[in-house]
């Protein structure tokens, strides 16, 4: 136990705010955090609670604020007066939370008027108020002389219950002639000593000795814990008992029923005789493994002697010693895994009731607060609280496995003045745990009914090239009063849609709620807008409630395709693809490309060939508007090819556009130049020719010619693309096989 200087340290204290979360002001939450040092006297301040949630002297005053009490030990007190947390009573880490690493203690404070409640968090430390200490005293070795150098004997390992720096961080020997030690980890990270022979022995000069092996923790300062070793030395056992496996890996369930069988070690011995006869034993097992577990002596079969909980303990670790009829031993190391069973139903607590709540309490509103717990892990230990659907009420989540009951719609005292609120708590185990628990509530009566929308959020659908003026949709508000507190009036509330005031697209009846547009609209322009109508009954004070509309403008078909390629060209020029006359049927010679300014049906586009210089020499996709030869190229088709397409959309009635589209067939430009520049024999045709003829010229100055010495061969030569300047082409979506459109 930590003496008073440690107890005296200085108590760190961490307040982040965490979480903050506030419905319709009525609830607010926040994580409070502390830190202290366990063992702590009892009295000792944790901090000024009140000053950390920055309440005041009315929030504390009066016992208006407490720690919120439900069964469990309450190891803290808070004074109403001055708002200080109090130690209540000394606090042992090790008895509260054993070996978990993060060891905290959690409780809410309740601030009654108006209701807040605080979760607070506070961490023990671990002190080293522990030694480590060797569980099973002393240890006996018998070792027979004939023990090669290098032989282990497992001497077990020293138990602390400090966590971190302050638990087992080593051992050491004390100095002799003949062992040296070994210091191992467990899968567990638990640290046990090996002793390993450096000399080997000899009975007749020295029969037996004794070691003193010391077990160190980190803390400052450092504690200890020795055992005695007393070795005998035996005459010659020329084989050790070897196991079948160094560590036997065993998942065992929870539930298992006491005398199961958990695993059988087994070791064999070359030897004959008694020296082959082996006996097992727990060499190195924690004193609870020791109370759970049974191993038969002459079988090494362990046994479960009393019943296992997953929730106290998940895994055990310990070492099997296997020993010849001379003495010579083996160790292996049995580690064991429960695995968890939903063995344990939720369990639910009312931490909070408010009852009554006035009729008039606004969606959102806190009823009760109530908090779930469930021993399992996993899936077993998932909670799901809820309550039934038919009830003006829901359940949502907080932290610290808390749920709050919130009113979820309007309340009516005179048509239901009490509610019995079944809450469920669900676990996800398999099969799973349920637990109930019914809330009564009452209702307390307020004359106040605020006219109600059949539903919050509406949407009205409008074709567009609407006449101004026409209805487009109606909303409808009830409201159970009557006389003038049931007269409703409607109304829309300003606001700017597309930079205009809204009262210049809708208006409303006050009377019966139909809403007019006041222009025509335009999908291309105005796709989508949102109007707030409110509902205002003419009582004293007047209430009323707000619904949204959306209002959808639906899209006619007023838009014709348009055709981005192939583009027109000038007043008096054309657009020629040029086809290579060695072109197969299917060769894709370009790609009509249009869009429509409609959306949906009216936008799909479908695509058809109208007129064609030669009938059935090409086709174009219907879809994907590709131009592709249906045949081969023969010596009696026309060289010059025009194509005329129609573009369709698919609106009711549809709307449509057409190109014209030339196509030469040639092997190259050169080629192709005399037909695309035969035109009528005029000054300005011959001017054009003139200009392409030098373009040509200009072309076959362009393609470089095959180079022996550069180390390209004569097949990459002549596979080679003129290099044509960008000025003198415009470039096709689908420039392939060495064609270009060219524009004259």
């Amino acid at each position: 136990m930590a003496g008073g200087g440690e107890n005296s340290r200085s108590v760190r204290r961490q307040v982040p705010l965490l979480l903050l979360f506030s419905l319709y002001g009525q609830i607010a939450s926040e994580h409070i955090h502390y830190s202290i040092p366990e063992e702590m006297e009892k009295g000792s301040i944790v901090g000024n609670l009140a000053k950390d949630l920055r309440l005041n002297n009315r929030e504390i005053g009066n016992g208006n604020l407490h720690i919120l009490s439900l069964g469990k030990k309450q190891y803290f007190t808070l004074s109403a007066e001055n708002g200080n947390l109090y130690v209540r009573e000394r606090i042992d880490r090790e008895e509260l939370c054993g070996q978990t690493a993060i060891c905290s203690i959690n409780f809410e404070v309740v601030v009654e008027s108006p209701m807040n409640i605080f979760h607070v968090t506070v961490e023990i430390q671990d002190i080293n108020d522990h030694a480590p200490r060797f569980v099973n005293g002393d240890i006996k070795l018998e070792i027979s002389e004939s023990s090669l150098k290098g032989t282990t004997f497992l001497l077990g390992q020293a138990e602390d219950p400090d966590l971190g720096v302050n638990s087992l961080q080593n051992y050491n020997l004390s100095t002799n002639q003949y062992f040296i030690l070994e210091v191992r980890e467990r899968k567990d990270g638990k640290k046990y000593a090996v002793l390993v022979l450096n000399k080997q022995l000899d009975r007749e000069s020295e029969g037996s000795f004794q070691l003193i092996l010391t077990a160190l923790d980190g803390g400052k300062p450092a504690k200890t814990g020795t055992a005695k070793i007393w070795i005998t030395v035996i005459d010659a056992n020329d084989n050790p008992p070897v196991f079948t496996q160094k560590v036997y890996t065993v998942k065992l369930k929870e539930n298992a029923p006491k005398g199961s069988s958990v695993v059988q070690v087994k070791a064999t011995d070359r030897d004959k005789g008694s020296y082959a006869q082996i006996s097992y034993n727990f060499s190195n097992i924690p004193e609870i493994a020791h109370q759970k577990f049974y191993l038969d002596p002459q079988e090494g079969t362990i046994t479960l002697k009393e019943a296992l909980d997953f929730e106290e303990i998940e895994e055990y670790a310990m070492a099997v010693e296997a020993r010849d009829g001379g003495g010579l031993v083996a160790q292996c190391n049995v580690e064991i895994s429960l695995l968890d069973e939903n063995d344990n139903a939720p369990e639910v607590i009312l931490a909070s009731l408010s009852s009554p709540i006035p009729e008039d309490s606004a969606v959102g509103t806190l009823v009760a607060l109530i908090n779930v717990n469930d021993r399992d892990s996993g899936d077993n230990g998932k909670i799901t609280c809820d309550i039934q659907h038919t009830l003006p009420f829901k359940m949502v989540s907080a932290s610290n496995n808390y749920y709050k009951l919130l009113t979820d719609a309007p309340l009516d005292r005179e048509r239901t003045p009490e509610y019995n609120i079944t809450v469920t708590a669900t676990d996800k185990g398999n099969p799973p745990l349920s637990t109930y628990k019914t809330i009564t509530l009452q209702i307390s009566d307020i004359n106040d009914n605020c006219p109600a929308f059949e539903k919050p959020y509406y949407t009205a659908y409008v074709p567009e090239n609407n006449p101004s003026g026409s209805s487009i949709f109606r909303v409808k508000a009830s409201d159970p009063d009557v006389d003038q507190n049931a007269q409703i009036t409607y109304s829309i509330r300003n606001s700017i849609t597309e930079g205009l005031p809204l009262s210049s697209f809708l208006s409303i009846n006050s009377e019966t709620g139909t809403i007019y547009a006041q222009r025509s609209f335009d999908y291309e322009q105005v796709r989508e807008f949102q109007v707030e109508v409110r509902a205002e009954d003419g009582g004293s004070p007047r209430l009323s409630s707000n619904a949204t509309v959306r209002v959808c403008i639906l899209d006619q078909n007023d838009q014709s395709p348009q055709i981005l390629y192939p583009s027109q060209g000038v007043e008096g020029s054309s657009l020629f693809e040029m086809v290579p006359r060695s072109a197969e049927e299917g060769y894709l010679v370009t790609k009509v490309v249009a869009v429509d300014a409609d959306s949906g049906h009216n936008a799909w586009l479908s695509y058809y060939l109208l007129q064609a210089t030669e009938p059935g020499l090409f086709s174009i996709g219907s879809h994907t508007g590709e131009i592709r030869t249906s045949r081969a190229f023969l010596e009696r088709d026309a060289v010059k090819q025009k194509l005329i397409i129609l573009v369709k959309d698919n609106g009711q009635p549809p709307l449509s556009a057409t190109v014209s589209l030339n196509l030469v067939f040639a092997e190259n430009f050169q080629e192709a130049l005399p037909e695309i520049s035969h035109q009528p024999s005029d000054s300005e045709y011959q001017s054009d020719l003139q200009f392409f003829l030098v373009l040509g010229l200009s072309f076959d100055l362009l393609l470089i010619p095959p180079d022996s010495d550069s180390g390209h061969s004569h097949e990459d030569s002549a596979i080679r693309e003129p290099q044509i300047p960008a000025v003198f082409c415009s470039c096709s979506p689908f420039k392939q096989h060495g064609h270009f459109p060219t524009k004259l």
